[in-house]
């Protein structure tokens, strides 16, 4: 079954507790929220406070996306901010090993996955794969909203879930990045069940409607 996981990064900034308030009667099953700090990628957002703040305004799990160099230092952090689900990326692995972050990730009582970005192969995740709650697929460059899907992010996904039911594996996909009413079919087919999607619903006049066309 279809996951929509709205992403903050398109709402009014001055704003979000209404933002996520009404993504949330519209019917939205999580809520991403994506942590950048200038350094991972050239944009900075908000940091701990806000999932803090967030999480007064909703019951839906704050899905958050960990953009940053030091994921191990402030996973803690987030955790008692009030995450639900934590995700760093493979790309760090030269300088934190994914099994540790997976473990400390759920130490903290949180659920855990991995990104990684449209220059990387999923190949290297298939050792954390049991590990793991969740992996997310790129399918733009992180850092900036709006952004257009990249079409080889559909043969990652395949992969992955392949991967993932040979091993007798029930996780989630999620894919973030330039998701719309028409793509989302084939996203879907080829093996994803979270759909992150930031200006389709945000800029959507009807945000229930565009929810509800995406999980059709």
């Amino acid at each position: 079954m279809i996951k929509i996981a709205p992403s903050i990064l398109a709402a009014d900034f001055a704003d979000m507790g209404a933002a996520v308030k009404k993504i949330e009667k519209a019917g939205a099953d999580l809520v991403h929220c994506d942590v950048m700090d200038g350094n991972f990628v050239p944009n900075i957002t908000f940091g701990p406070d806000m999932i803090k703040a967030l999480k007064r305004y909703t019951a839906l799990p704050l899905d958050v996306h960990l953009m940053i160099d030091d994921p191990a230092f402030y996973i803690p952090i987030f955790a008692k901010a009030g995450a639900d689900i934590l995700t760093f990326h493979y790309e760090l692995h030269y300088k934190h090993k994914p099994a540790e972050m997976i473990r400390l990730i759920k130490e903290n009582g949180v659920k855990a996955a991995i990104a990684i970005n449209p220059d990387t192969e999923p190949e290297g995740l298939t050792e954390f794969l049991p590990m793991l709650d969740m992996v997310l697929v790129m399918s733009v460059y992180p850092g900036f909203g709006g952004q257009s899907f990249i079409p080889s992010s559909l043969d990652k996904i395949a992969k992955i879930r392949r991967k993932a039911q040979e091993l007798g594996l029930d996780i989630d996909i999620e894919v973030d990045g330039g998701i719309n009413a028409q793509n989302v079919v084939d996203v879907k087919k080829a093996g994803a069940n979270v759909i992150v999607a930031g200006t389709t619903v945000f800029k959507a006049p009807d945000t229930a409607a565009i929810i509800a066309e995406l999980k059709k």
